[in-house]
């Protein structure tokens, strides 16, 4: 397995060193075992500022600073993960301290014999969103076509504006007609997290979309969910979404539009995306026909937890309870479990995972790349306990009966 890395202009380049990766703050030898074969869908990326390291013969990791050959800087190459896959090392690299890098999920890449590897493992069946399912010629037509017939539909006009600048794939499937589709609801948000996606301070790293800025009315809501579960095949309807904060806060709103749905269909599955901080707003929507709860989570233990969501006003014990109170109402309840070699797949951070687990009833565990800058992402959140790696955190999960394991949400 040889380094592969970048010049300034993204040509690719191959290197008599051997490929070195990294779980935490501790780089390693990149071996076969680690690796697959770069799969349909996934990409490689430049991680700016940063300086690829190899390993030579002697096992001595070796910084690569220049293209050999009175070329450029060199700079390390990531590789990013389509759904159904779950990384398993973080590319090796050093980085001047600055601003971090984009909220991306860079996994960690090799060459070898004319071909591009990745420290991954696949964990579930891509085909549903394979990228080959997106982003299509005739996507264009069917927004317009479909906001045309609702032209006063605020909900559709954002998420058109999510399918077409952002790629938002459950925003797309909305207008596919098909599978999982997004409906946002809720502008507030009772977390802070490191990784959110549609709000960062100015000085840390860009969020990759805007959050939605209106309350939608109960009719726009109801307008595309009933479309949607009436004519999508096995259709998701999904509250909490990238482009807003947490759908609880909103139940107000979001169980009444429930309530309107499911009198008229019984077909499909109404999901909700959600911290479970807010256990009053949980139970209030699980209690007007919810079918699914998935659960977004970094880790079982107070101290990581709260350093990566920096919740306002809740702890992870209501989180837990708001597990265990859609349990009780017969709602399927998933982990969107946020996946970072060497944070989670530490011995003590599995035993608290599955603990967690076990004592909430939890049916699912997703297993969601982590978007974030490592540098960044530890110096605020305290790794603890030996590593076992990402393949250690698996095995202890499909170890536990009953549990689903794999990335992505299935109608219920």
């Amino acid at each position: 397995m040889q380094l592969l890395y970048a010049d300034e202009q993204g040509r690719m380049y191959d290197h008599g060193l051997g490929a070195v990766g990294r779980t935490g703050d501790r780089l390693v030898e990149i071996v076969e075992e680690d690796m697959l074969e770069l799969p349909p869908g996934a990409s490689l990326t430049l991680l700016p500022g940063s300086t690829p390291v190899g390993m030579d013969g002697r096992g001595d990791f070796k910084l690569l600073q220049r293209v050999p050959g009175g070329g450029g800087p060199a700079l390390a190459v990531g590789a990013l993960l389509p759904q159904g896959y779950t990384r398993t090392l973080l590319p090796g690299y050093r980085r001047r301290a600055g601003k971090p890098l984009p909220l991306l999920g860079y996994a960690a890449v090799a060459w070898r014999d004319g071909r591009v590897y990745v420290a991954a493992t696949r964990t579930d069946e891509p085909d549903r969103w394979d990228p080959v399912h997106y982003n299509t010629a005739d996507l264009p037509q069917l927004v317009q076509r479909r906001l045309a017939r609702a032209p006063k539909n605020r909900i559709l006009a954002q998420l058109a504006h999510c399918a077409l600048e952002y790629s938002c794939y459950t925003a797309q499937n909305i207008f596919y007609t098909r599978w999982e589709g997004g409906l946002p609801m809720s502008p507030a948000c009772n977390a802070r997290c490191l990784g959110c996606i549609s709000l960062q301070p100015a000085e840390c790293c860009p969020s990759p979309q805007s959050r939605l800025t209106f309350k939608p009315t109960g009719s726009e809501a109801v307008e595309v969910a009933l479309h949607h579960l009436l004519h999508a095949p096995e259709g998701i309807i999904s509250f909490g979404q990238g482009c807003e904060g947490e759908p609880a806060l909103a139940a107000g709103d979001i169980a009444p539009v429930i309530e309107r749905v499911r009198q008229k269909t019984g077909r499909g599955t109404i999901n909700m995306n959600s911290n479970g901080g807010y256990t009053r707003g949980v139970e209030k929507i699980c209690r007007s026909g919810l079918d699914s709860l998935r659960v977004s989570l970094i880790s079982a233990r107070q101290q990581v937890y709260q350093a990566y969501y920096r919740p306002r006003d809740y702890r992870l014990a209501d989180v837990a309870r708001s597990i265990s109170i859609a349990r009780s109402r017969g709602v399927y309840v998933s982990l969107n479990l946020l996946v970072l070699p060497g944070l989670n797949d530490r011995d003590i951070e599995i035993e608290a995972m599955v603990k967690f687990i076990t004592d909430n009833g939890v049916n699912k565990v997703q297993l969601r790349n982590l978007n974030i800058d490592p540098d960044f992402l530890f110096r605020f959140v305290p790794a603890a306990g030996e590593i076992c790696g990402i393949d250690g955190l698996i095995e202890a999960l499909r170890g536990i009966p009953g549990l689903e394991l794999g990335n992505f949400s299935r109608p219920v």
